[in-house]
């Protein structure tokens, strides 16, 4: 396709949209490693204060699931662009994304709405594992057969359902059609 950006200059521009967000969410007050500062890999528990404050959480996997359906949604739009354009498109989607999540309104809504009764906020670090899992999905949607990805996802969504109570769908009803009766058995009640 004539315009197309070269292999190097996506990969540029992956990285200046990662670090586009990134900036963008320290001028909204997100700290490097979250409202402890205490840096670390992992937590494996979401009631945890580190949760969304390391690089990686049980969310990260729904960051995967964002990639996958992403990937499809992008493809079906733009099927004409190359590969690496569609990955910058769903970078740039994602990184909106991320911005957005890290706002007061959104944050309150979590915390209103969902399970994520002690959410803050993700870290900048936290956003940027979100992205490269992100990144990930796209990646295995685009290499992998469908029913492959379909089962990956379908596998993601019911290993945090018995995990953690929670998963990208029900984080999707409950931010835009929350129930009391979803909300009540996420807390054990």
């Amino acid at each position: 396709m004539k315009g197309d950006l070269s292999r190097p200059t996506c990969i540029l521009g992956v990285i200046s949209l990662a670090l586009a967000a990134a900036f963008t969410e320290f001028l909204l007050g997100r700290r490097l490693w979250g409202v402890s500062g205490m840096p670390g890999l992992w937590s494996g528990d979401i009631w945890s204060p580190h949760n969304s404050q390391f690089l990686l959480d049980p969310y990260t996997l729904t960051h995967i699931s964002h990639g996958i359906l992403l990937y499809a949604i992008v493809t079906m739009a733009f099927r004409s662009l190359p590969l690496h354009m569609r990955l910058l498109l769903v970078v740039g989607i994602e990184g909106a994304w991320e911005i957005l999540e890290n706002t007061d309104f959104i944050i309150n809504r979590y915390r209103a709405e969902t399970v994520s009764l002690n959410y803050y906020g993700d870290s900048i670090v936290n956003s940027m594992g979100d992205i490269l899992a992100c990144m990930g999905g796209f990646t295995l949607a685009s290499r992998l057969p469908k029913r492959v990805i379909i089962a990956v996802t379908v596998a993601l969504e019911l290993l945090l359902l018995v995990w953690t109570r929670d998963n990208l769908t029900l984080n999707i009803v409950m931010l835009i059609h929350p129930s009391s009766a979803i909300k009540a058995w996420q807390l054990g009640k």
